[in-house]
């Protein structure tokens, strides 16, 4: 099937955070917007034709959730993770963001300790820290140019009075895909001192060829208490849709969930999340595919480029997703200098890495989820303004 992912589309004016945001984030509209993490890529058709038919019922009610979009859930993770999952352990959700912040209530008292990993995805911290809870951080270790745990200094931050670890899996925003030995020590921690894992899975679908994702859940025993963020959005570029789900095996866990998403009513979404979601994971194989190929030319064509052309950035290179994490410090510029640089200089408009937390200072976020023109244009003109005078490693 022919996908064309080249197709120009215009998203100005369309309250896109991504485009009409420019202004109010970067002080301007003159930017290529290759910030917040949703695509320029039309979603899938057999998403279209079924929010156009759910669209033909003039009626927009309460909806429930059909059995048909459970099925779905459980046919696509059998089919693309080979992960077996039970009908009783799924849990509509708002969102994942809205699942980090209910999971940080649920499982640590305030005052008790949540782990995370910087530098990763901003919600993270705001989750534990709004609702009072010790935030615990587990940097990751950069070791020639690659993200790796620091295990033992893990432990240590569970010995702290830990009760919640959040992982990102794949990581966002290094790009790595952890590996099934790293899981496995991961949930070997957790064990001994009765940590609550929510694993943040959104991005497992988008994995470059030569990598294996492999779902938490997959590895986990009875008894391990896991909760497993999933969602379409990411995948098929649906994020303003909302919905997610969580898969969570264990009873207990499950029903601390549960109450925490009824203390808030949060509960009944609208029927075309619901439509969109479903007809994703039902009929989406082949547009994914297809996508992630387009995705892997882009960022292989980013990688040699940046290497050969402007090797005062590192470029470490993304084993998933669609972001690249950019490694600016060899330009010798201070954080807010760093952001004005690609801004004002480059036109080119991407997040911060201070924004991820420790470990971030002088990287940036590129989000290459655009036609691979764009991404072309955007760096060639951060070579064209590259100073002379910055310090090449």
């Amino acid at each position: 099937m022919d996908f064309n992912f080249d197709q120009k589309i215009q998203r100005e004016n369309t309250h896109s955070v991504k485009f009409d945001g420019r202004r109010q984030y970067f002080g301007t509209t003159d930017v290529s917007p290759l910030w917040v993490a949703d695509m320029d890529f039309a979603v899938p058709e057999c998403v279209t034709r079924a929010l156009q038919e759910r669209i033909n019922h003039p009626v927009f009610g309460y909806t429930l959730y059909p059995e048909s979009i459970y099925q779905s859930i459980i046919d696509w993770f059998q089919r693309r993770h080979q992960w077996t999952i039970e009908r009783e352990w799924i849990v509509f959700a708002p969102g994942v963001v809205p699942s980090l912040f209910a999971a940080a209530k649920a499982f640590a008292q305030e005052g008790e300790g949540v782990i995370v990993q910087s530098p990763v995805y901003f919600p993270f911290f705001s989750a534990v820290t709004t609702n009072n809870r010790k935030l615990i951080n587990n940097p990751l270790r950069e070791i020639n140019g690659r993200y790796e745990m620091d295990f033992e200094h893990l432990e240590q931050c569970a010995q702290q009075g830990a009760t919640l670890l959040m992982l990102c899996t794949p990581h966002n925003p290094v790009g790595r895909v952890w590996s099934e030995a790293e899981l496995q020590q991961v949930l070997e921690i957790s064990r001994r001192y009765d940590l609550t894992i929510l694993s943040d899975d959104i991005h497992c679908d988008l994995v470059y060829s030569g990598v294996k994702h492999t779902m938490l859940g997959r590895l986990a025993q009875p008894g391990d208490k896991l909760i497993t963020t999933i969602a379409p959005n990411k995948s098929f570029n649906i994020p303003g849709l909302g919905l997610s789900a969580l898969v969570i095996p264990n009873a207990a866990e499950r029903n601390a969930m549960k109450h925490m998403f009824e203390t808030l009513h949060v509960g009944n979404y609208n029927p075309l999340s619901i439509a969109a979601f479903e007809a994703a994971y039902r009929e989406g194989d082949h547009w994914l595919d297809a996508l992630m190929q387009y995705l892997e030319t882009t960022r292989d064509f980013a990688a040699d480029f940046i290497a050969r052309e402007i090797p005062q950035i590192k470029l470490i290179k993304p084993e998933a997703t669609y972001l690249l994490w950019l490694d600016c410090r060899g330009l010798g510029m201070g954080d807010a200098q760093l952001r004005d640089f690609f801004v004002r200089s480059c036109k080119v408009g991407m997040n911060p890495g201070t924004v991820f937390g420790e470990g971030g200072s002088g990287f940036m976020r590129m989000n290459i989820g655009a036609r691979s023109v764009v991404i072309i244009n955007a760096l060639n003109s951060i070579l064209k303004n590259i100073p002379s005078r910055s310090n090449e490693l």
